[in-house]
């Protein structure tokens, strides 16, 4: 009988967390213990000098993926084991699991088999509370606005332009258009609102864009609840919201440092959505790991059209860090479902014909890893190819995707086993990182801050999703002219699209060409410091299954947590 991820994690012992912290050079001062093996790095070393030279970096990105994933936690686990295989210091950098999905239809995102952090449980349940914080700050942000307006809305807020709703960290689809303050007048103005999910909040992109306290608490009190019936925007600051929202995500400031099956250090903190933010873990841990290690190795969600290129467009500017190279994740699976010829829906089995050698389908569906590899190259680094093998995989099929990803420029590719194997799964990937981190560097953006909002669209679209231009619905065209006049124009974008194509229609598999990319509405995150376009529907509030994840979990006799993975 095979072990499940669960199992895998309960069979291997940890590491004393105190030397899992001595290999980033952090000592018993630096950290606060949550239980034996979590605990909160403190911020105060980032006010030391830096004694030695800063740590190469690596994202971890992906191509177009399927429902079911590509590896692509498990690569930033695996080949940060790999790097320490083959001497190169490393930690792993990876975003909190957002509780939704986990109960939904994802049950956990530690990675898996013998790439994991651990304890997988205590990772996906909850952690040390940064997402109890973040759901906390952006609701007393929601109460006082509508404390505000039942108290005379000294302000002028126009309850018809109200943009901020409450938050929740569950999937709960009831609860994604509502009514509030029924009841009679004492209960408030009543008016139509709604609940996002927890990792859609504002103030989650802020955790993970902010530089220090001084920078949150700017940001929070830049953001816009709402506006005037004369277009003045109202800010958390204007509703003396701000300091009270800092206090509550104080705390939440700092990385949680944990540990991989191997012993290699994992620093695990926020968790925006890449579909509706910017996908990225935070900038203060990758500040953390880059002062005492060799490599540190963080994830970008979803495809490098989606997180990769809010990385590098949003996440770079905001740290001033340089990536040195990324690894792109591949699988035969997907690039074969890219044909347009099979269909995958999660917790349904793989269609017969993708657990057949099919070469035909292969070549039809290469243009999205050719497309994906292009992406990152026009960053100016260097990528290096990882083809997550699965049991189904032939090795004509392999040297297929191996060679096609030489042909488009990637600087290696190699099979990895880093699910069954752990770190020895990905040394010939490390190597070849290790090889791409030490070329050359010319890290470039993708566009200028002080081009228009609407060649800034054009440019992604036109760059990375390969459209053929862009049309703007008229929502879409009233709000960027306002976003304009209002100075928010020379912010970066971070486009709200489906993570199922290059394209904003998740049924144009493979490369699509020849499309028209199409933005409906645009809105504005003033205090995270980005314009999101949205580009097809959106959903900020998912909704759980027929038989959600959550209904396979439980606790067993000795109180541990069972049926997660």
């Amino acid at each position: 009988m095979s072990l499940n991820d669960l199992d895998i994690a309960r069979s291997i012992p940890l590491r004393p967390l105190g030397e899992v912290a001595r290999i980033m050079g952090l000592g018993e001062a630096d950290l606060e213990p949550y239980g034996h093996n979590k605990a909160k790095v403190r911020l105060d070393l980032l006010k030391q000098p830096e004694t030695r030279k800063p740590a190469k970096y690596v994202v971890v990105t992906a191509i177009t993926p399927t429902p079911l994933g590509e590896g692509k936690t498990v690569h930033t686990v695996g080949i940060s084991q790999a790097l320490n295989r083959i001497g190169k210091r490393t930690a792993c950098v990876i975003r909190q699991p957002s509780m939704g999905p986990v109960f939904g239809i994802k049950g956990g995102a530690a990675g898996g088999g013998y790439s994991q952090v651990v304890p997988p449980e205590e990772l996906n349940l909850h952690l040390t509370g940064d997402f109890h914080a973040v759901t906390s700050a952006h609701n007393l942000c929601a109460a006082f606005l509508d404390a505000h307006l039942f108290h005379g809305n000294e302000l002028g807020l126009d309850p018809e332009q109200i943009t901020w709703r409450r938050v929740m960290d569950m999937n709960d689809r009831a609860l994604r258009e509502i009514e509030v303050a029924h009841g009679g007048e004492k209960n408030g103005t009543p008016r139509k609102t709604g609940f996002d999910i927890t990792s859609a909040s504002e103030i989650m992109a802020i955790l993970g864009l902010a530089k220090d306290i001084k920078d949150l608490r700017a940001r929070l009190g830049a953001i816009v609840v709402g506006y005037t019936k004369e277009g003045k925007p109202v800010t958390a600051e204007d509703l003396k919201a701000a300091g009270a929202m800092t206090a509550l995500l104080k705390d939440a400031l700092k990385p949680t440092l944990m540990q991989t099956l191997e012993g290699t250090p994992a620093l695990v903190h926020t968790g925006p959505f890449a579909n509706i933010a910017h996908g990225n873990s935070s900038i203060v841990a990758d500040y953390v790991a880059m002062r005492s290690l060799d490599f540190v190795v963080t994830e970008a969600g979803f495809g490098a059209d989606m997180g990769a290129e809010k990385f590098f467009d949003i996440k770079c500017r905001a740290s001033g860090l340089k990536p040195d190279a990324a690894l792109l994740v591949a699988t035969v699976r997907a690039l074969k479902m890219h044909s347009g010829r099979f269909t995958i829906v999660a917790g349904k089995p793989l269609p017969e014909g993708l657990q057949k050698e099919d070469l035909d389908a292969l070549a039809a569906g290469i243009g999205n890893l050719q497309k994906q590899i292009e992406n990152v190259k026009l960053f100016g680094i260097p990528v290096v190819v990882a083809i997550n093998k699965f049991p189904t995989d032939t090795e004509a099929e392999i040297a297929y995707v191996r060679q096609a990803a030489l042909d488009a420029g990637a600087s290696d590719a190699h099979v990895s086993t880093l699910f069954s194997d752990g770190g020895k799964g990905g040394e010939d990937l490390a190597h070849a990182l290790v090889k791409a981190a030490d070329e050359p560097s010319s890290f470039r953006f993708l566009y200028p801050l002080d081009a228009s909002l609407k060649e800034k669209i054009e440019t992604i679209a036109t760059k990375i999703y390969g459209a053929d231009g862009v049309d703007y619905e008229p929502l879409a065209e009233k709000q960027l002219a306002m976003f304009e006049e209002r100075g928010f124009g020379k912010l970066p974008i971070c486009m709200a699209k489906t993570q199922y194509s290059l394209s904003h229609d998740p049924a144009l598999k493979g490369r699509p060409t020849g499309f028209r990319f199409v933005v409906r509405d645009a809105r504005v995150a003033v205090g995270a410091g980005f314009v999101y376009p949205l580009a097809g529907a959106i959903m900020t509030m998912p909704g759980l299954g027929k038989v959600p994840g959550g209904a396979r979990m439980d606790i067993d006799e000795n109180g541990d947590v069972v049926g997660m993975l």
